[in-house]
C-alpha cells in the first residue's frame, strides 16, 4: 500500500467513558507458561486456565489443557458453548470428526456428548466459551453431578490461595 492509499491513525478517544462500567481484562500471556500456578487442576493430566468468570451472565471463558489423553467428561450444556482449539486435538465419541489446532465448535444446548483426547495426542489447549453448566452425564443421559460459574471460582480461589497468589487473585477474573 502507498502513502495516497494508507489511512491516517486517529488521536485516541479521551472523552467520558460509560458510568458504572467494568474494567476490561487483559491477558498478556494466556497460556501462562511463565507461570504454572495459573493453571487451576481439575484431575491428573487436566487443567483450566480462567481468564473472565463473568457471575453477572452465568459464563466463564477458559483454556482448558489436557495432557496425556483420556477421557474428560460427558456432559451437556442448558445453553451453547463456544470452542477453539488452539493446540492438540480432541473429539467427541456421538460425531465423526476431530477437532484440531484452528477448529472452531458451536454445541447447541442440550446435546449430550463425550469429550476424549487421543493417547496419541501429548498435549490439547482449546478455548471454551462456557454459558450456564456442564451439567456430567452418565451412559444413560442421568445427571451426576454439574459445574458452573460459582463452582469454577470457588475452585481457583482454593488453588490460588494453595500455590501463594492468595485467594483474592481470582478476583482478576471475576466480572
Amino acid at each position: 500500500m502507498d502513502d495516497a492509499t494508507r489511512i491516517p491513525i486517529p488521536a485516541p478517544y479521551t472523552g467520558p467513558n460509560v458510568t458504572g462500567g467494568l474494567a476490561e481484562i487483559f491477558i498478556q500471556d494466556g497460556f501462562a507458561n511463565d507461570d504454572p500456578r495459573l493453571w487451576v487442576p481439575l484431575s491428573p493430566g487436566r487443567w483450566s486456565r480462567p481468564l473472565c468468570l463473568n457471575v453477572s451472565q452465568g459464563y466463564w471463558v477458559h483454556l482448558t489443557k489436557v495432557q496425556g489423553g483420556g477421557f474428560l467428561s460427558r456432559h451437556k450444556h442448558p445453553a451453547p458453548v463456544h470452542g477453539f482449539v488452539i493446540k492438540g486435538s480432541w473429539r467427541y465419541l456421538e460425531h465423526d470428526w476431530v477437532a484440531g489446532p484452528g477448529s472452531y465448535l458451536f454445541e447447541p444446548p442440550g446435546e449430550i456428548h463425550t469429550l476424549v483426547v487421543d493417547e496419541d495426542c501429548d498435549e490439547m489447549i482449546t478455548l471454551f466459551h462456557n454459558t450456564g453448566a456442564l451439567i456430567y452425564c452418565d451412559e444413560n443421559g442421568k445427571t451426576t453431578g454439574t459445574t458452573d460459574v460459582f463452582d469454577r471460582i470457588d475452585a481457583c480461589r482454593v488453588h490460588f490461595k494453595n500455590v501463594g497468589l492468595g485467594a483474592d487473585y481470582v478476583e482478576n477474573f471475576i466480572r
